[in-house]
């Protein structure tokens, strides 16, 4: 009976809990794109630009979401739909709503009268079937899930429409038009349509139909003083280059080709192809657009980055070296461009750019809380140099930041011996260690 109850709890989580985890792109372009677009949302939501986040997930499915903590998650295949970036805004505002409303966090005030409501059925239907009644038994069971997940879904369907509500206001306190929102759901709309609106239960969603939450809007985000405001045309200028380079890295080769088509000389068509063909394994035929990108825009930082980029991967680091500091430097020391440009010192195996390396690279993931792969580039650099202490240290950070915890300490454990103590890189690696150690020991008990 226990396992029975234990599997009728797991069913209802499974309702409960986000989407897993896809994996995440990040880009220094897109993230300076969602920084422009969240951050006057976020002030008005009272909350600080420095803690909030919106990251990119490579997802075809059209989808935001918030999974705790102040992050929004959003996957690319909604921003590949979007029209234009107040569309993009009205979402991040929505996922703003459940942050400040606090929805994730009372997401157990709707979890557990369902599961009450669920055990209760398994129960009554367990005790039936002992009682010898097993098809009543059963339909007690089954009504009971049935009952539960309907619970689950209104609660759903409530904190939607407030997150609604709460991101028309955000829209409305930061001056930003709420078209974008109602245009969306609209294009929501016509999905439902294409589906086949017979086909939906609308008790047994998780958000309100798009038609009730238009109709609900409306009128609210048409008397905004904000209404009529027209698009910012640099946000509108960054989403068209960042949806048209998504395109090329997420999209099959052959479909960007047909969005893009050679006839077409515009600067996102450039950009879309250059990463298509770097994907496909043409590095000329990408070089030969990003050169395209930077004689239209030669101090463009990430048109820079993206020939450095592509010259790295195809094995000419010495020439993406100059490329990659120039874009560096134009981009104020952005983390992800300078991991690039430290990767590259580092692919030359020549001794005299290390030393730039590890100060380029320092800096990156200094400036950067989630960047393994700046820590493993940090490590690389260090071990080349013949400092094996310290490329211990930087790989206990990237096995840190991974949850490979084993790893974590040993490093971390052989950096201590090995660093002159009570120096700030002995007391980080220390840090680790211990936290690491602690983890290993919770994880053991867990099991």
């Amino acid at each position: 009976m226990k396992r029975l109850l234990a599997i009728a709890a797991a069913s209802l989580l499974v309702c409960a809990q986000p989407a897993a985890a896809q994996s995440i792109l990040r880009d220094a372009e897109t993230e300076a794109m969602f920084a422009q677009m969240a951050t006057p949302l976020v002030t008005a939501a009272g909350l600080s630009p420095r803690t909030v986040k919106v990251v990119l997930i490579q997802d075809d499915s059209i989808n935001a979401f918030t999974a705790g903590g102040q992050t929004i998650y959003v996957n690319s295949g909604l921003l590949q739909v979007a029209d234009n970036a107040n569309q993009v805004q009205g979402v991040i505002a929505h996922e703003l709503g459940h942050v400040a409303d606090g929805h994730v966090i009372l997401a157990d005030a709707g979890a557990k009268p369902a599961l009450g409501i669920q055990i209760l059925s398994m129960v009554v239907g367990l005790a039936a079937i002992a009682a010898g009644a097993g098809e009543a038994g059963a339909g007690v069971m089954a009504a009971g899930q049935q009952a539960a997940l309907g619970k689950y879904l209104a609660f759903s369907r409530t904190t939607e429409a407030t997150a609604d509500a709460t991101g028309a206001k955000f829209l409305r306190e930061a001056n930003i038009s709420g078209r974008g929102m109602l245009s969306f759901f609209k294009k929501l709309q016509n999905e439902e349509y294409a589906y086949g609106l017979q086909n939906i239960d609308p008790f047994m969603q998780t958000h309100p139909l798009s038609g009730e939450r238009i109709q609900t809007l409306s009128a609210d985000l048409q008397a905004s003083p904000a209404w009529n405001n027209k698009p910012d045309a640099v946000l509108e200028e960054r989403f068209k280059r960042v949806k048209a380079k998504l395109e090329g890295y997420v999209a099959p080769a052959d479909r960007t080709l047909h969005d893009y088509p050679p006839t077409d000389q515009s600067i996102y068509a450039h950009y879309a192809r250059a990463y298509a063909y770097h994907k496909g394994g043409y590095p000329d035929k990408a070089d030969a657009e990003t050169v395209a990108l930077i004689r239209a825009e030669p101090h463009d930082p990430y048109f820079l980055e993206i020939r450095g980029q592509i010259l790295l991967e195809a094995g000419d680091p010495v020439a993406a070296i100059p490329v990659l500091r120039d874009a560096t430097e134009r981009s104020d020391g952005n983390p992800l461009i300078a991991t690039t440009y430290g990767h590259a010192l580092v692919a030359t195996d020549n001794k005299a750019n290390y030393p730039e390396a590890i100060r380029v690279l320092k800096a990156a993931v200094g400036r950067d809380d989630d960047n393994p792969f700046g820590w493993f580039q940090l490590g690389s650099a260090y071990e080349a140099s013949g400092d094996t202490a310290r490329a211990a240290l930087a790989t206990a950070e990237q096995a840190s930041m991974r949850g490979d915890t084993r790893t974590a300490v040993q490093s971390a454990r052989y950096a201590m011996a090995n660093i002159p103590p009570n120096t700030s890189d002995w007391i980080r690696a220390q840090d680790i260690a211990m936290t690491s150690q602690d983890e290993l020991r919770d994880k053991k008990h867990r099991k």
